[in-house]
């Protein structure tokens, strides 16, 4: 009951949310704010409780729905899937917060979706059964479409068209594939898919949908509008979380269920991936705002964790899964640094900024903090992440690994760059003399994320010994042991 209640938790309070008949503007963010610490609360309880020794799946929930199609209602935590169901809670705790702090327009509803999309999300991260897992993917971009539509910038219309068309072509194609498999094994349940050999063009069905969403390159025309256009809460989630949905897609369902095609696939993937790395950096090094420079670099680190996970190998899958914990925190901090930016100088634009470092201590510290991290320099957790996945991959060619390098160099120059361009230089004609410091509730909702990201710093082997059974290699039972040492057979 307990991950069936991970995902009740945020979906009924989002339905309290929108049925509660509102006298005051800031009631629906009170109530929402409870929802989500509650659910915060609920996963930090699961995990305190939970055998990371124990490489099989736990907490788990079964009732079947159709039997004559073997479809049924099937939930359940591993081990790494834990951490990402708690990276959601942790992100959307902070999205609503700060979405509660500026007070949106129609809170109960903005705030009530926001809400529908954790406990979406969440069911994701938790699925067993193809069908299942599918309609929490539908579920999970409904709010995002009204988000973005509704409450975006400028050019949010045209945004939300771009995001709708990319990722229901992707989402279609996924459906193919799940029925091919339902046809193909008479069932939907997840652990009958090692059954066989698999098929290539089924294999491919769920890398459609898995790339368009991370965004491997080149599928990525939907990121920069989408990124730009969101509230600022919004694309913390959007980069924060739900990218990470598509790389556990890779995790849960492509690698252990298709070892014969990853195989044959990998080499491709690996090199679009390295594409996307270096071609995300080098955007990022370019865009002319903060948002700009978040949102390439956000394509450039999902490009890097697949890499990590195709490098299939302890290390790679290890670095992979705390680079996506990693980064989930980094990019849902920058954003909301960037919005608490655009409020004070009403515009992102690099070049009508600086200075911002002058009378504003806990902006400038929040900003270089996390700034640092993500520059991943030593002892950082991003350095620890990095290192993982550039030795997982270095020992399927060093090729890879150069190309890594180079990227995570182009990555400190970006970096470096934003944070002298926003705090820096000589104040822009954008920048009030009079714009405050961050104000106590927006340090509240950043503040927290840059503080597990410190902790981690400390300990990334908090979620490296604690995921995958304490080995990658024995992940998902045995499947993921076979597709090691196949892999390690190839050339």
């Amino acid at each position: 009951m307990i991950t069936t209640a991970l995902i009740v938790v945020p979906l009924g309070g989002a339905l309290w949310v929108w049925i509660t008949p509102w006298r005051s503007a800031r009631g629906p963010g009170g109530l929402a704010l409870l929802v989500a610490l509650a659910e915060l609360t609920l996963w930090v309880g699961t995990a305190l409780n939970f055998d990371f020794g124990d490489q099989g799946l736990q907490v788990e929930q079964r009732q079947t729905w159709f039997s004559d199609l073997g479809v049924s209602y099937h939930v359940g935590l591993f081990d790494f899937s834990l951490w990402l169901v708690g990276l959601t809670a942790i992100v959307s705790t902070a999205a609503i917060g700060y979405g509660f702090w500026s007070q949106r327009e129609r809170p109960a509803v903005y705030l009530g979706l926001i809400l529908f999309l954790e406990g979406a999300t969440v069911g994701v991260f938790t699925a067993q059964d193809l069908l299942l897992f599918y309609v929490f993917w539908e579920a999970m971009m409904i709010p995002l479409y009204v988000l973005i539509g509704v409450w975006g910038g400028p050019g949010r219309l045209a945004a939300t068209i771009k995001f709708v068309v990319y990722t229901l072509a992707g989402s279609l194609l996924m459906l193919v594939a799940i029925i091919a498999v339902g046809l193909q094994r008479g069932s939907f349940d997840m652990f009958e898919m090692g059954r066989g050999a698999g098929n290539t063009w089924i294999f491919l069905g769920f890398v459609a949908a898995f790339a368009v969403k991370a965004p491997l390159w080149p599928f990525h025309g939907w990121l920069p509008d989408a990124y730009r256009e969101s509230p600022p809460e919004v694309a913390a989630i959007l980069s924060g979380v739900i990218s990470k949905a598509a790389a556990y897609g890779f995790l849960r369902i492509a690698l252990p269920s298709f070892p014969g095609s990853v195989s044959d696939w990998r080499v491709p993937i690996l090199v679009l991936a390295s594409i996307g790395l270096v071609y995300g950096s080098l955007l990022a090094f370019r865009a002319p705002d903060v948002r700009g420079v978040i949102a390439y670099s956000s394509l450039a680190q999902m490009n890097l964790i697949v890499i990590g996970l195709f490098a299939v190998n302890d290390s790679g899958l290890s670095g992979a899964l705390l680079q996506m914990f990693n980064h989930g925190l980094i990019s849902a901090a920058l954003f909301l640094t960037a919005g608490a930016i655009e409020r004070r100088a009403a515009t992102g634009d690099l070049g009508l900024l600086g200075g911002m470092a002058r009378g504003r201590p806990v902006l400038a510290t929040l900003f270089i903090t996390t700034g640092v991290i993500a520059l991943a320099v030593p002892g950082s957790s991003a350095f620890a992440g990095e290192f993982l996945i550039l030795n997982g991959i270095f020992t399927r060619g060093w090729g890879w690994a150069v190309v890594g390098a180079v990227a995570i160099v182009l990555a400190a120059m970006y970096v470096l760059r934003l944070v002298s361009a926003v705090l820096h230089l000589d104040p822009g004609s954008a920048v009030p003399e009079a714009a405050l410091d961050l104000r106590p509730a927006e340090s509240s909702v950043i503040l927290p994320l840059v503080a597990v990201l410190l902790v981690l710093s400390f300990w990334p082997a908090a979620i490296t010994d604690h995921s995958f059974g304490g080995s990658p290699n024995r992940a998902l039972t045995s499947r993921y042991t076979h597709i090691v040492e196949r892999s390690q057979s190839l050339p």
